[in-house]
Formats: C-alpha cells, structure tokens, sequence
C-alpha cells in the first residue's frame, strides 16, 4: 500500500469543509488516518459538538478495518451484529458504523488513507468526506 501525504490530508480536510459551507452544514470534526491507521490530520471547526474526533475517527476506523466505506458496516448492523460485535471489539478506539468514513484509492485501487467525518447527518458527512478525497484526484469508496 501507499500513504497519503500531510499536504494531501490537510487538503481533503479543506475541501471537504468547503463543501460543508456549500451545504451549510453544522460544524464538522474532520480525520484522515494514512493507509496504517495513523491519525495524519485533524480539524473541528469552531462551535462542533463534543464526540466530534472521536465519532469521526471511529468512522475512519472502521472503513479501513474493514477496506471498504463505513456504509458498508452500517448495512453489516442489521445483516450481521456479530461480525460488527468482533470488529469493534478488536479494533482499538472502537468504530462507528454510520455513513461518514470513506476510504481513500489511488487510480491503481490502493488504498492510501481513510477520511472520517462527523458533526452533520452521516449521508452529509459522507459526502463532505467524498468531495475532499475527490479534490485530491483520489477515488472515494464509500462502501
């Protein structure tokens, strides 16, 4: 795999809290972990509500522990409890299975970071996460 730069992480998030400006959204926590797990860059804008980081880093948390978007894990709730009963259990710092955490692709398909975002509806944090992650000319993989 590859990993995404600081400059790159620090551009997803700008972009993706320009696209919450567009959608007047209510303020966001923004998280990009590297292909690792590794926090690279984090955001909360002014007036976020407290669990920001830690809703939004669950997110990222769970779309890589899983290789796929946190829509994915949000469907696995219903179909299958158990499976994200033993992901959460392992994965330390937990995970959120809401829409919101999006992976990260290069054009080759790698992955290369994981964005996670939280403050709005998970569809609005979802798509907040995309524009950022497509402002970086990366593919967004939502699950």
């Amino acid at each position: 795999m590859s990993s995404i730069s600081l400059a790159k992480a620090n551009k997803i998030i700008k972009s993706a809290l320009a696209k919450a400006a567009e959608l007047n959204l209510k303020p966001l926590g923004v998280c990009v972990y590297d292909d690792g797990g590794n926090l690279k860059a984090f955001q909360l804008q002014d007036g976020a509500s407290i669990g920001r980081f830690a809703i939004a880093g669950g997110k990222a948390r769970g779309a890589l522990a899983t290789g796929t978007g946190s829509r994915w894990l949000n469907n696995q709730a219903t179909d299958r409890p158990h499976f994200l009963a033993g992901v959460n259990s392992v994965i330390e710092g937990g995970v959120v299975p809401v829409p919101g955490g999006v992976i990260a692709r290069d054009k080759k398909g790698m992955i290369v970071a994981a964005v996670g975002i939280s403050g709005d509806m998970s569809d609005k944090d979802e798509a907040c996460a995309v524009a950022g992650i497509e402002a970086c000319g990366l593919v967004a993989d939502i699950g």
